[in-house]
């Protein structure tokens, strides 16, 4: 068990009435004149945003607005939200919507006050002293930025996809209504689950075996996201799974299930060169990066993968053949997949083949033209990236 500090200092306001406190939480915050950033036009034509502003300025708060954040959230338009802050003289930041937003929001937050380029924040060549307070009103369960230190953000001059993870952008509070998730596609419902499970396992797959009750919440976790994206597939207005799966997106990014082991993050890294590269949506990038990355790796410790098949993917478990054991998991993920409507093959991904030039540029850029190594479990130089990028085309 490795030592750990485990910080959560989000405060979450759950359930379907939940927005109606937004204004005296941004107060309690000390919030007076709010940046209500947001996507494009479901935050509109679901009434939300109208609601979101009504209740601000009812409760006595300024505002200024910036929407037309996409996924994969550019640098252009934090750009525009740190220009638009200073000028307003804008002292909170308040998300609608869903991981693109809010890691926009965040970028923007550390931006206001920083004398310098953004971007040198995520590429390492500066460190933030401070931030503007950020917070949100959730739409979309994925990618636990609601509750977590990190965002991602893709710099269009390169297509670059880099992250950046600190303390300073944990949002203050995080408003929860499941009902505000019965419209969501079947597909980004699909990729959404999958992101969240992919925060999981990749903290999972560790070579740290001895946190059993952090692998039992993970285990949980990953099972209960597992029989909720069927029901809510079937049923888009059933609140008791939509709520499980919009906790569950908390949970899953806000280190809880990764305390006391050293993560992994290879799948991660390897997809945002992909989504950085096709502009594909991140959860279904991840489905059809992490196969190929687990038939690369599970030698390194194949009883991880046998208790990840049992106990996650009910795989019976054939003591006399663990490798086969744990391939069948392997395996049980990928036929999962396919059954809620998500890849499993980047082909699958794209309607092609990915070339051997674009897999170089890819593994080029994830390895920092092989500066740099990706994931724990197996440490992966430059060409174990084009390995797995190969398996998983």
């Amino acid at each position: 068990m490795r030592d750990f500090n485990y910080y959560a200092p989000t405060q979450v306001v759950f359930g379907e009435h939940s927005e109606e406190q937004v204004a005296d939480l941004v107060r309690k915050y000390g919030g007076h004149k709010v940046l209500v950033h947001y996507g494009g036009k479901s935050a509109i034509k679901s009434g939300l945003l109208d609601k979101i502003c009504s209740l601000l300025k009812s409760g006595g708060l300024e505002m200024v607005q910036l929407g037309g954040v996409v996924p994969n959230p550019r640098l252009s338009k934090v750009h525009e939200g740190i220009e638009l802050c200073r000028r307003e003289g804008v002292d909170f930041l308040l998300a609608v919507g869903g991981g693109s937003v809010i890691d926009s929001l965040k970028a923007i937050a550390y931006g206001v006050p920083f004398d310098g380029e953004v971007w040198d924040i995520y590429t390492g060549k500066a460190e933030p002293e401070t931030s503007l307070p950020v917070a949100c009103v959730l739409t979309i369960p994925a990618a636990g930025s609601e509750m977590s230190d990190s965002s991602v953000i893709t710099n269009e001059d390169g297509d670059y996809k880099i992250g950046y993870s600190n303390n300073l952008c944990r949002p203050k509070f995080a408003i929860m209504n499941p009902c505000r998730t019965f419209t969501l596609p079947p597909y980004q419902t699909a990729a959404g689950v999958t992101d969240i499970m992919m925060h999981t396992m990749e903290r999972y797959f560790s070579h740290d075996n001895d946190m059993t009750l952090t692998d039992a919440v993970a285990e949980a976790l990953l099972r209960t996201m597992k029989q909720c994206i069927f029901a809510v597939l079937k049923d888009p207005e059933d609140y008791r799974n939509r709520a499980q799966i919009m906790w569950g997106g908390s949970l899953a990014h806000n280190d809880l299930t990764g305390c006391g082991l050293q993560g992994d993050w290879a799948t991660h890294q390897l997809e945002h060169e992909l989504s950085g590269m096709f502009d594909v949506t991140h959860g279904a990038g991840l489905a059809a990066v992490w196969p190929a990355w687990a038939r690369y790796v599970y030698k390194e410790d194949v009883s991880r993968f046998v208790q990840f098949a049992v106990n996650v993917m009910d795989v019976p478990n054939d003591f006399s053949d663990p490798e086969g054991t744990a391939l069948r998991g392997i395996e049980a993920v990928e036929n999962f997949y396919h059954a809620i409507g998500m890849p499993a093959r980047i082909h699958e991904l794209l309607g092609r083949d990915v070339t051997d030039e674009e897999i170089r540029e890819m593994a080029r850029k994830c390895s920092q033209d092989g500066a740099i190594t990706v994931g724990s479990f197996k440490v992966l130089a430059r060409e174990d990236m084009e390995a797995v990028y190969k398996l998983a085309r």
